[in-house]
Parts: structure tokens; sequence; C-alpha cells
């Protein structure tokens, strides 16, 4: 009885229009930033928990019209003077809007990994945990709103909690964040755990984290408590049903918030040693990249060799292997035993190009091979300040290697390029040979981390 009315509901309620705007919503607002995670499932469970920020105000207002269904038509005294159960009536209605809400949230993740799947060469697991979380935050939502319906049928009803819902979600963390930036104790006084116990992961993760599946977790731990206050309050109907409904909520939020990291969003974000392990091209000049950035291989494998094969016609000691940065001064930083390797001289060290909307490696703008030349006089040398003639030095260098002037930036002013200028025509006029000595040597101070003297080797006799 109760499974054919869970059909009806599903065939004739508003649950299924309401499953219907969010999927297309959702497909909408995934889709039109596909950029942020094609190619990379981890950015893609990401993205899904931040469009949740509109998703969560729609199942709060779908609910909140389903839940004055009831007053809407007048049959609450009738359905009050039957003998059965007020939660047992509710729940096929609850249950039919919660599988409604689940699928449609299902579907706009399904659809979004068409940007992935194709070209993704790594599926890091905790990418289910993330994107899990977003079904009992939706449910939770759904019956919140049909409880608030339930208590206060009006037409305005559904409309209010939708603004009052994407308030809390998307404006009081931000608000947070930004008096804790803005205070003169920041450092200090890191955002509270609390904050995660809002669903809408809006900080965003680097291709080489991912969110903690102990945060996962434990949001999971808070969400259902927080559905289940939902569905206790639709099925109240005494004053100490209702204040023993929200007994749940408080139980989950007092286990789940002190066992949460304090610093919001960047709290929650760990270091991914899987991501950063290296895959690799052996036929030729071996060319490896990140195991997260696997997808792009087939793409910068030909630049790559093409690089190293006029860096070799070129240069003394010359590297015979690219190899993707694993950002060692970065990841020891966000986790002191993650130390990837740092390379030795025979490496060519790159920064991988970006990802288009289609996953592969976007090559459009050239700007990929002249950065290869560049990352020749560059080294991983960890933390420290970056000096003034730094980047013109390697500029002047790379552009020496390509037999093309340097390239002017836009952020360069007119002094600076025609410093570049002058760098760049002074080295070329020397002889060949003195030309191949000097470079040398600017890539042996690279790799040794004396960065002060690169330009001063490439424009004198002794730096």
């Amino acid at each position: 009885m109760t499974g054919r009315i869970l059909r009806i509901e599903l065939r004739r309620s508003a649950a299924t229009a309401i499953a219907l705007l969010m999927l297309v919503t959702g497909t909408v607002l995934l889709l039109t930033a596909s950029q942020f995670f094609a190619g990379r499932w981890m950015q893609l469970a990401v993205t899904t928990r931040t469009a949740l920020m509109v998703l969560l105000p729609l199942a709060l207002a779908g609910g909140a019209w389903l839940g004055r269904r009831d007053a809407r038509h007048r049959v609450n005294e009738l359905f009050a003077s039957t003998v059965r159960p007020r939660w047992q009536r509710v729940g096929p209605t609850a249950s039919a809007l919660a599988i409604s809400v689940v699928t449609a949230y299902l579907l706009v993740f399904l659809i979004a990994a068409g940007w992935v799947v194709r070209t993704s060469g790594y599926f890091p697991v905790a990418a289910i945990a993330v994107t899990a979380v977003g079904i009992p935050a939706l449910v939770a939502a759904a019956w919140l709103g049909m409880a608030a319906g339930r208590a206060v049928p009006r037409l305005i009803t559904a409309p209010i909690i939708a603004v009052v819902g994407f308030v809390l979600l998307g404006l009081v963390p931000e608000l947070v964040t930004m008096a804790d930036t803005a205070s003169t104790l920041a450092r200090f006084r890191p955002e509270p755990s609390a904050v995660l116990l809002v669903p809408v992961f809006s900080g965003g993760v680097d291709d080489f984290q991912m969110i903690s599946s102990r945060v996962s977790l434990l949001q999971t731990v808070w969400l259902v408590s927080l559905a289940a206050t939902g569905l206790l309050l639709l099925g109240a109907v005494r004053r100490r049903a209702i204040a023993l409904a929200v007994v749940p909520a408080v139980l989950g939020a007092a286990v789940a918030v002190p066992l949460l990291p304090v610093g919001g969003t960047r709290g929650a974000v760990v270091a991914d040693p899987v991501a950063v392990e290296l895959v690799c091209d052996n036929d030729g000049r071996q060319v490896c990249v990140t195991r997260a950035h696997a997808g792009v291989l087939p793409d910068v494998v030909g630049p790559a060799r093409e690089a190293l094969a006029v860096i070799a016609a070129k240069l003394p000691n010359a590297p015979v292997r690219a190899v993707e940065t694993q950002q060692v001064a970065y990841w020891a930083q966000l986790s002191p035993d993650l130390t990837p390797t740092r390379h030795s001289g025979d490496t060519l060290v790159f920064e991988a190009p970006s990802i288009n909307r289609t996953g592969r490696a976007d090559l459009s703008d050239g700007y990929f091979l002249p950065s290869l030349f560049r990352a020749v006089w560059q080294q991983e040398c960890g933390e420290g300040p970056v000096q003034d003639d730094e980047p013109l030095a390697r500029m002047v260098a790379g552009a020496w290697l390509s037999d093309q002037p340097p390239t002017l930036e836009s952020w360069w002013d007119r002094a600076e390029a025609e410093r570049a200028q002058r760098a760049y025509q002074a080295l070329v006029s020397l002889p060949q040979a003195e030309q191949r000595r000097r470079m040398a040597a600017v890539r042996e101070a690279a790799l040794d981390c004396r960065t002060e003297a690169l330009l001063a080797l490439l424009t004198e006799d002794r730096p």
C-alpha cells in the first residue's frame, strides 16, 4: 500500500516538477563552468558541491510548496480526524520528494561527468564521498522546507525560505571569512570549524588537493541528523514532539563541530599524494606529467620533445627528459610528510598548460612552448623572495633558445621592456661560443638556486 502511494506521489505530486527544475538549473550551472572541472574528477565533485548554493534553496522552496498542499486543499481537519498517525501520512510524500531531489542531483553530476570521463586519467576515490555529502544535504533541505510549509502554509513561504536559505548558505560563511581576514588577529584566529556545517564548498581545491574524507564523513553525520530533524518536525503534532524533533540536529552538531578542522574550507583541504605521482611517455625522450593531469600527456609530449631537441642542440649538458613540476615548496607547506622528488639537472621541470572545456591541454595561445624554454633556467628552490631581475633574465635566456626577441609581457613597464631588449641584443651580438658559455653558466646558477646571479651572468663576464 505504501509503495503504491509513493508511486502515485512520484507521478502526480509537485516532487517531479521540483526535481526537473533542479535538474535544469544544476546542469546549466555546471556546464557553464566546465572549464573548472573538465578532465578532473575531484574538481567536478567540488563544483557540484558549490552548485548546492542554488540547489539547496530550490529544495527548501520546493519542500515548502509541497508542505502547504493539505492546507491549500483544506483537508487538514479531515486527515486529522483519522486514526492513522501523521508521520505515516506524510511519509510517502516526504520519500517522493527526497527521491526526486536526490535523483536530480545525481543526474546533474552524471551529465557533467561527460566532460571528465573522456579525458581524465585519475579517479580519486575521495571524489565519491565529496559528491555524496550533497545527498543528505538536499534531503534535509527538502524535509525542512516541507515542515516550514506545513507550519506556515502561505503562498509567500516558499520564496522567502529560498531567499533565507541562499543567504545562510552563501553570504553568512563569506561574511565570517571576510571578518576573519579583516581582523588584525586573522593569523591567530582561523575560521571556526562550525563554518563546515554548511555543505556548500566555495573555497575550491588545487588539482593536487582533495577534501579530507574525515570532513566529508563528519558533514554527512551532521546532515543526516539534520534530515532526521526535518522529518520529525514534519510528522510532529504536539509541542513536546516539536521540541524533541530538534534533538537529532543538536546531537549531530555536538558530535561534528568539535571534530571538524578549523580554518573553514582551507582547513578541510588536504594534499592528495596519488595525484602528484608521475605518469610518463617513454616512446622517445621521456616526458612525464602528474597523475592528476594524465589526460593532457598526449598533448604535451610533442611540444616537450621539440623543446628538448632544440635545447640539446644549443646547450651543453642539456636536460634529456621533461617532467611536470610537483611544487616542492607548496606541498611541503601543505603537508610536511609529502615530499615530491626534486629533480637533477638532466630534467626539464615545467608547469602543465591550462585545461580547456574539453579536458584537453589548451595550446591555442602558443604560450606552452616558450614556457618550456624559460623552464630551462628555473629550479624548485623552495620559499624565498623572487629577485627583481630573475623573471627578466629567464625571459631573455628563453628568447635566446628560441631565436626570437623577448615577448613583452603586458605587465612590463616601458623601461623594463627596453631593458630586456637591450640585454637580448647584447647577448646575441657576442660570438656563438661566448653565448653558449654564458648560457651554460646561467643554467648552472639556476639549478643551484643562485637566482640573484642570472642577469649578471647574461650581461657581464663575471657576476
